[in-house]
């Protein structure tokens, strides 16, 4: 699935009207579609369908500003701060939209601390001198973007809840983040303590 995902963002990337726009730009678009999505998923009924196609045109974005910045030649230092920030902003906005899903607000609360400590510490680390990410882990953005995405569309579709379980899909993708946050968090420290060892 992954390798699918970046071979299709790649493949826009490289699309002439793409290649025009700013890759900062790209980086706004994205907790701009996602902030987009907060009042469809708070509408209730169908709508959070329409979420759900707003925050993988979100997830699209967030890999469209590096592409393209790569394609183009335009890959410069301020535009991996701009990026870094608007993923941030959209994480939150993700979490928000679990919220008005239905999600506790405790839950939210969790994952949204977890993704920033996770953000954070591997920003520090860089800082510190470490190359690299210092460990691909279960808690990246694509499954935050993924998660909320799956709560929508469940939502929009199975309003009564998850089969099995009686939670609501914002509950069950909001418990699932905090504990892949959980998980991630612990292996991206053990890559950094290794890294920087």
């Amino acid at each position: 699935m992954v390798p699918t995902w970046v071979a299709l963002v790649q493949r826009c990337a490289r699309a002439r009207p793409l290649r025009a726009v700013p890759p900062d730009l790209l980086s706004l678009a994205g907790p701009l579609t996602v902030a987009a999505a907060v009042g469809p998923a708070a509408a209730g009924g169908p709508w959070p369908l329409a979420s759900c196609a707003l925050v993988v045109l979100s997830g699209l974005f967030d890999g469209l500003d590096g592409a393209v910045a790569a394609v183009t030649g335009r890959a410069r230092p301020l535009g991996a701060v701009v990026d870094a920030l608007a993923d941030r902003v959209a994480d939150l906005l993700l979490v928000v939209i679990l919220y008005v899903l239905g999600a506790p607000a405790p839950w939210c609360l969790a994952a949204a601390f977890l993704a920033q400590l996770h953000e954070y510490a591997r920003a520090r680390a860089n800082a510190a001198g470490m190359r690299g990410i210092g460990a691909l882990s279960v808690a990246e953005r694509p499954l935050r973007v993924v998660l909320c995405a799956v709560a929508c569309l469940g939502s929009g579709l199975l309003s009564e809840g998850t089969p099995g379980t009686g939670w609501d899909w914002a509950t069950v993708c909001a418990v699932c983040w905090t504990v892949a946050g959980a998980v991630g968090f612990l292996h991206l420290a053990a890559g950094v303590a290794r890294t920087l060892k």
